[in-house]
Formats: structure tokens, C-alpha cells, sequence
């Protein structure tokens, strides 16, 4: 199968045989946290589970690990959610996250790398745990934290396939931002805190000399509205370098929390590219 079909396989799988995933939904959120730990199982990683507690219940983060060769104290951590709201089934929020990073994980199976390399799936990322301690990526940072581990950055993939190539299809929080940045929505953006920006730069510059997808960076205070509004931001309260890949969600994305965000709406050809400009950026980073 072709990275642009597995893509498409997993989004369907998450948004269409499962559906609604919020912290409600206990079954479908197992049933997705099992087809994740499978995949990564078939493709040779060691897997674990993180169990998360919330209101009585407990949620799991999915952990797959390649260890470095040389310098596997070295960790970069790739992550995506895959609980949505209530009101959707998650096609582009967030199967295409979780599709993405499996895809990662599919593509650099086989590939050595000096340094640790390691995917986590996380649980409760959305409301009503978004941005409180309660979210899976708080509580894996946190743990990460605790145990001193040297990570030398986060990669949060947060919706990345929704692409539109009409002028002023893409909206932006501030007007000014209209005149700095592309008025069609045809790009992928990597963002993050202003303490993340020379990692941004570097994997971004990695990734465009892979793909033609173009990518948009912006390092930024949380004064930015949206710029923090994923996994990525629990690490950077925990002080680790992180920044959110996104084809901007709401700024873009009509079908955002929406039941229309459906798989259909998901552009597969331009998520491949997202996959192959992160895999080379990977690869550089892992090997340096």
C-alpha cells in the first residue's frame, strides 16, 4: 500500500468504523488506543501503555519506542491525540494526526538512527481537558520530568490534511498577519513558543528540502491565539522544546468539531507529503 492508501486507511479506521472518540466514550476510545498499539506492534516497536486518570475513569496513552544506537539517552518524541469532541467523528481532528504519526512510524521502521526515537499516542487532549493537567501529554511530560529523561524535543502532528488552494481560504487571529503569511490555505505550519524556535527552524528547514508542500513557521507567544492549543503545549510547561505541526484547524478547517469532518474531506496527498518532509527531517536529526 502507498503511503498516501495507508493514510487514508487509518483515518478511515478512526473516523469512520470507530467514530466519535471523546472522553465519553470509553469503548471507542480502547478500541482506538488497541488498533493504534497494533500497528505499531506490526511494524516492530516495543509498545507500552500509560494509564491517565480522569473523573474515576482511566484513558491510556499509547507509547512505541525505537532506541538509538549510539546516543540513546537522545530522545525525540513524536505525538498526536486521538480522543475528539463530542460533536464529530475527527477525520482531520485528529485521525489525521494519529494517521500521520503511524505513518512516521511505518516509514522510519527500518531506518537506524544514532539517537532514541519514540511515538506516543496520547488521550484527552480536548475539552474538557485541553490545556490543564489532566491531558495525556501533561501527564507523559510530567513523568518524563520525573525521571530526568533528555528529551531534545516534542513533534505534536495536529490536524494535517485539510488543504485548500482558494485565495482567501486561509484566516489568520490578527488582521496584520493577512499581509505576512499566504492568503490560500495550500501550506502545512509548524508553530510553537519562542523558547522552541532555532528546532523549528532546523526540522522545517529539513523538511523543505524533501517535499514541495511549502511550510509556514511561527514562534510566538501564547498571545497568538491557537499557537498553543495541543499537546505541544504540556511540554513546553515542562520545558522541553515542542512544536505543533497543523494545517492551522479553525483558520482553515469549516469542518472543524463539526460532524462533517468526515474522511472524505481529508486531502491524502498532501498528508503523504506532510509524512515525507517529517521522515527527512527525522532522519537528519537522528543521525547528527
Amino acid at each position: 500500500m502507498d503511503n498516501a492508501g495507508y493514510l487514508h486507511n487509518v483515518v478511515t479506521v478512526l473516523a469512520e468504523e470507530i467514530g466519535i472518540r471523546s472522553y465519553r466514550d470509553h469503548d471507542r476510545l480502547r478500541k482506538a488506543a488497541d488498533y493504534i498499539a497494533g500497528q505499531l506492534t506490526s511494524f516492530g516497536y516495543n509498545v507500552s501503555l500509560q494509564p491517565c486518570d480522569f473523573r474515576g475513569n482511566v484513558y491510556v496513552n499509547v507509547i512505541a519506542e525505537r532506541t538509538g544506537a549510539a546516543s540513546p539517552e537522545s530522545i525525540l518524541i513524536i505525538g498526536a491525540h486521538y480522543d475528539t469532541v463530542r460533536t464529530t467523528p475527527g477525520a482531520d481532528d485528529n485521525a489525521s494526526g494519529v494517521a500521520g504519526l503511524l505513518g512516521l512510524a511505518r516509514a522510519l521502521a527500518g531506518t537506524e538512527l544514532r539517537k532514541t526515537l519514540r511515538f506516543v499516542a496520547f488521550a484527552l487532549e480536548e475539552p474538557p481537558t485541553c490545556r490543564t493537567r489532566n491531558m495525556g501529554s501533561y501527564q507523559y511530560a510530567r513523568s518524563l520530568k520525573k525521571k530526568n529523561e533528555q528529551v531534545d524535543g516534542m513533534i505534536c502532528l495536529e490536524m494535517i490534511g485539510y488543504f485548500l488552494d482558494k485565495e482567501g481560504s486561509q484566516h489568520y487571529p490578527a488582521p496584520f498577519m493577512n499581509r505576512i503569511f499566504p492568503r490560500a490555505g495550500n501550506y502545512i505550519s509548524m508553530v510553537g513558543n519562542r523558547r522552541s524556535r532555532v528546532f523549528t527552524k532546523m526540522m522545517a528547514e529539513e523538511f523543505r528540502k524533501a517535499v514541495e508542500l511549502p511550510v509556514v513557521t511561527l514562534n510566538a507567544p501564547a498571545i497568538v491565539i491557537g499557537i498553543d492549543f495541543s499537546d505541544h503545549w504540556s511540554f513546553g510547561k515542562f520545558g522541553y522544546k515542542a512544536f505543533m505541526v497543523t494545517d492551522t484547524a479553525f483558520y482553515r478547517d469549516a469542518q472543524y468539531h463539526a460532524p462533517t469532518d468526515v474522511p472524505e474531506t481529508v486531502e491524502y496527498g498532501g498528508m503523504a507529503q506532510v509524512v515525507a518532509g517529517l521522515q527527512a527531517a527525522v532522519v537528519t536529526w537522528g543521525r547528527g
